[in-house]
């Protein structure tokens, strides 16, 4: 991938940086409401956000933990994870950046409406269109979206995802390819970055490593790449999921 515009920044050989396990963070953190938990290992429900986090994706009660919370089977996300222990199925692996606000010039978009749950319709629309990244019907409620509409209709947004202590996450960045070319998306990541840095969080944000378009943009206007990091689907060891096994034993009847 051609994201040699910058060299992602050195890593401390001391205490692990909170960005390199931001699911977690936020999971026990600023998200801890949303939290489905079991010891080691934590979630956002299902109509929230698909990943999942672990304490320590190096400590095999934390991956005991995982499979106890998604249970015998089930598929889950896991980001920041390299491979998977024994036991469990890697299912799909998408190469991932994270980069990190060094310079960018944060200000409001006048012309920006907040989105909200009444909103959720159009928003999955948008995001169904132009696929950014999972949108669920709850992600909305995880921080401050802002969207912009022509003649009515919603032609763009971008909002918050994950929350660690100190850092906010700017996803679901996208715009109409009916209206693009126009600086929409620039706009909204330049006003939710606004927020975010109101409250004295740093804005971050993660993109595929396959969407060198998006990184050079993000890195021409003040965005740094940190680090690459992996997003994993993965399914736990045993048998189908519950629902499936009981959708299985349903069609017998």
């Amino acid at each position: 991938m051609s994201t040699s515009l910058h060299a992602p920044q050195p890593q401390s050989q001391g205490a692990p940086h909170i960005l390199d396990n931001p699911a977690w963070a936020a999971l026990t953190g600023p998200h801890a409401r949303f939290a489905e938990r079991v010891g080691r290992a934590a979630r956002y429900p299902a109509d929230v956000s698909p990943f999942t986090a672990l304490a320590d994706p190096a400590d095999p009660r934390a991956w005991e933990d995982l499979a106890a919370l998604v249970g015998p089977g089930g598929e889950t996300a896991v980001p920041g994870v390299t491979t998977p222990p024994d036991g469990w199925e890697l299912v799909a692996a998408i190469k991932g950046v994270q980069l990190v606000d060094t310079s960018l010039r944060a200000e409001p978009a006048p012309e920006a409406v907040r989105l909200g749950p009444t909103d959720v319709p159009e928003i999955l629309e948008l995001i169904a269109l132009t696929d950014p990244g999972p949108f669920l019907p709850r992600t909305v409620e995880l921080g401050t979206y802002l969207g912009i509409r022509h003649e009515g209709r919603l032609i763009a947004m971008a909002g918050e995802r994950l929350r660690p202590p100190g850092w906010t996450e700017i996803s679901a960045v996208c715009t109409d390819p009916a209206h693009r070319g126009r600086g929409l998306a620039t706009r909204l990541v330049r006003a939710v970055a606004a927020g975010i840095r109101e409250r004295g969080d740093t804005p971050f944000l993660h993109a595929s490593a396959a969407n060198t378009g998006a990184i050079r943009l993000y890195e021409s206007i003040g965005f740094t790449l940190r680090r690459h990091t992996d997003f994993l689907l993965v399914r736990a060891p045993g048998g189908r999921p519950a629902d499936a096994e009981g959708g299985r034993a349903a069609s017998h009847e």
